[in-house]
């Protein structure tokens, strides 16, 4: 924890909903600090903060901003699965000795009349879907969709925060919709496609937890991606947790 009259920069590289939450704390905190998004989304939410949009350049990149932009505590709150940009915040901040600290949700626990299979990566969720052709709902993001691309005998419906840019690589139903979702749509989604397999990622948290409750709801299997290996780092789940590590209080005006 730092002490309260220590002098904070602070960095977040944020991009989820835990990283808003987190900012509009620092914000009422009145902490010195700067919001980064990765830059994927073309029109990514307003923050409280000042707002730097895209990548660092890697490891050299983001240790070179650290020292230039003065900041002396780095928050990681991106996406559980954006595994690049935490190994580069991992090494960054041991070679500028900067203290980092990791706001990750917990993930998704399997429960009773979960019907799952669980792989390890993307190639392993494509070699998991069935050979007869079927609906799937695929929940993955953009940037990993092309492997499925050698199973196109499915009718593959997609949901993306922005409209896609890109000719996908194989034909689709693409939904434009940002979270959170709720049980209800979800199920009316389900239904009205006839999704018949779900691909996710296991992202935890609450905003896109709707469609695996809607897929225990309707019995359906979900290719349930486990999350990438990476270094050893101080974690914690809460926005409450990460205010107290900088010696700041989470209340309204604190």
């Amino acid at each position: 924890m730092v002490s309260q009259g220590s002098a904070i920069r602070a960095l977040i590289l944020g991009g989820t909903a835990d990283a808003s939450e987190l900012a509009a704390a620092i914000a009422r905190a009145r902490i010195d600090a700067v919001y980064s998004y990765g830059g994927r989304t073309r029109a990514p939410a307003d923050q409280p903060l000042p707002t730097r949009i895209g990548g660092f350049g890697g490891v050299r990149g983001l240790a070179d901003t650290i020292r230039a932009e003065g900041i002396t505590h780095v928050i990681d709150a991106t996406h559980p699965f954006a595994a690049e940009m935490s190994r580069n915040a991992v090494q960054a901040c041991a070679a500028t000795g900067t203290p980092l600290i990791a706001l990750e949700r917990a993930p998704w626990p399997k429960t009773p009349g979960d019907n799952w299979i669980e792989v390890t990566d993307v190639d392993a969720a494509v070699a998991a879907l069935p050979e007869a052709p079927t609906n799937v709902f695929l929940a993955i993001g953009r940037q990993h969709i092309a492997p499925f691309a050698r199973k196109n005998q499915h009718a593959y419906t997609l949901r993306f925060v922005d409209p896609p840019e890109a000719p996908l690589p194989f034909a689709a139903d693409v939904i434009v919709s940002r979270g959170p979702f709720t049980l209800e749509g979800e199920l009316a989604m389900m239904r009205a496609r006839n999704i018949a397999w779900i691909v996710a990622r296991n992202s935890g948290g609450d905003g896109a937890r709707a469609k695996i409750d809607a897929a225990r709801r309707l019995d359906l299997p979900v290719i349930m991606i486990a999350r990438p290996e990476l270094p050893e780092r101080r974690r914690v789940e809460s926005v409450t947790e990460v205010m107290q590590w900088l010696g700041h209080s989470t209340r309204l005006g604190a």
